[in-house]
């Protein structure tokens, strides 16, 4: 009878509106799981989206991050690149850049194997610099490879004056200290802590005036004949990755 009073009689329409009433909450109650479900759901999705994203853009960070320090490495071995090419220009004998190929690894013996043999013109006994000083001298010539003994190993000789005073001596290296080590030195000797040392150029080895180390320690010990004095090297020695090969004199 409602459903035909409600079709034929316009009056109806505002009792209809008013049985509305009591059912909208009854409406409501039953689609708030509904909806809440849904919300959640949304929250959900999205939480699983920013970590996802979260996650990718951590991603690129790392692989900007490698490719900075990559660009950063790349920049400093320009700069030392500069340097070595700078320290060539400043010799007037002919000068090859060789790479390191790898490092001894016998206790107390510093030497290393660089890029360039015979086949470059390599020979023994030739200089080897770095772009603060001098590193050794080619002590074995292959086809393709040398063998570099560095100035502080135990077997190494060179032939040194103070820039200071002009005062010549021989420095021989230090294989426990890894250091080079003043020879026959006079306890009376004018040598001082921060005394730079070069290439006296006497020996027919290694060009004149090159920095070869700092001194960093004097010690006049009673008990022994000469003054312990020790050099602390100018060059690179555990770090250069490139070296410059020099002739030098008659093998200019």
């Amino acid at each position: 009878m409602l459903m035909v009073m409600d079709r034929r009689l316009e009056s109806f329409a505002s009792i209809r509106a008013a049985l509305t009433l009591p059912v909208g909450p009854i409406q409501y109650i039953v689609s708030w799981p509904a909806q809440t479900i849904a919300r959640l759901k949304t929250v959900l999705s999205t939480q699983d989206d920013l970590i996802q994203e979260n996650l990718k853009l951590r991603s690129e960070q790392l692989l900007l991050h490698s490719q900075l320090q990559r660009l950063i490495a790349i920049e400093s071995e320009n700069n030392y690149l500069k340097a070595l090419m700078k320290s060539s220009h400043q010799l007037k004998s002919k000068t090859l850049i060789a790479e390191l190929l790898a490092v001894a690894s016998e206790p107390y013996v510093n030497q290393v194997i660089v890029d360039k043999g015979t086949h470059d013109g390599v020979y023994v006994g030739q200089p080897v610099l770095d772009a603060s000083g001098v590193m050794g001298q080619v002590m074995q010539a292959g086809l393709l490879t040398s063998r570099v003994i560095l100035i502080n190993d135990p077997h190494s000789g060179i032939a040194v004056q103070n820039a200071r005073n002009g005062m010549r001596t021989i420095a021989m290296g230090d294989g426990y200290a890894n250091k080079i080590r003043l020879m026959y030195m006079p306890k009376t000797a004018d040598v001082h802590v921060g005394d730079l040392f070069v290439t006296s150029g006497l020996g027919d080895q290694y060009p004149e005036g090159y920095p070869v180390g700092t001194v960093v320690s004097v010690n006049n010990d009673p008990t022994k004949q000469f003054a312990d004095v020790h050099l602390q090297p100018s060059a690179h020695l555990d770090s250069s990755r490139q070296v410059l090969l020099v002739w030098y004199q008659k093998h200019a």
